[in-house]
């Protein structure tokens, strides 16, 4: 790692408590230098400097840095998995759920999360955290506008009863955000709520190294209440669980032990 590199990083986990060193630094690098020399610097020095007078600057680059792709139902015959056999699983001896989707982007993740629970169990039964270390795209999260290729994998049903044409988008129903809790949360560094019934975290893992993965693998597991299940992203299966406290139940989705 270059020294320029190396002193912007840890000026940045200074200002921000963001750790880039737990991020595959290739990946990383590339994404920052591409920004870097778009907005007209030549060294992260500069790049830092300016950032510390230019909120709107350092806000683009978290925006940047926390890779918000994302879109309702990604992957939709694992939300049916879901939907279909581990809710009720979930559901058996309890009248409720308490959930979390972690590095939940723009907001997509929990809002599908929601449209599924309501399909399931009464509102008023169910609560959803949703945390992203991205000020900026919690605000996007809470505003609930999505443009039409965003709900391209949305059921009919589901957009006729959740969303309502404005513009040339779409807004969310408040009756879907009544169950979302928006907190702001590095969960590279800081400490994890407990007993959850299900934690939602994924296409996120793939960006970190292999010891800051493990890390949150075990934080994930020591979060969950026993047979609380963790769903994981589509290139983010886990080899070894049982390390963890955890076990296969389906195809990316393991129960604690």
């Amino acid at each position: 790692m270059d020294q320029d590199y190396r002193m912007f990083s840890t000026q940045i986990k200074q200002e921000t408590g963001i750790d880039l060193s737990l991020y595959k630094e290739a990946q990383m690098k590339r994404r920052l230098i591409a920004l870097r020399d778009k907005k007209g610097f030549v060294t992260f020095k500069d790049f830092y400097d300016a950032m510390k007078k230019n909120n709107i600057l350092l806000e683009e680059f978290l925006d940047r840095m926390t890779i918000n792709v994302s879109e309702f139902f990604r992957n939709p015959s694992r939300w049916k998995v879901l939907q279909n056999e581990l809710i009720p699983k979930l559901l058996k001896g309890k009248d409720s759920l308490y959930t979390w989707s972690a590095a939940c982007s723009t907001g997509e993740e929990p809002y599908t999360l929601a449209m599924i629970l309501r399909e399931e169990i009464p509102s008023q039964k169910f609560s959803i955290l949703a945390t992203d270390i991205d000020e900026l795209a919690i605000k996007r999260a809470k505003l609930g506008y999505y443009l039409e290729k965003s709900l391209k994998d949305v059921p009919e049903k589901m957009k006729k009863d959740y969303f309502e044409k404005e513009g040339i988008g779409y807004k969310i129903n408040d009756l879907l955000k009544d169950n979302i809790h928006y907190e702001k949360h590095n969960m590279l560094a800081e400490s994890f709520k407990t007993d959850f019934d299900l934690i939602i975290c994924r296409n996120v893992m793939i960006y970190f190294t292999e010891d800051a993965k493990r890390q949150l693998y075990q934080n994930f597991s020591n979060a969950l209440r026993p047979g609380g299940i963790l769903f994981v992203g589509s290139t983010e299966q886990i080899f070894n669980p049982n390390q963890y406290g955890l076990e296969s139940v389906a195809t990316f989705f393991y129960a604690k032990k």
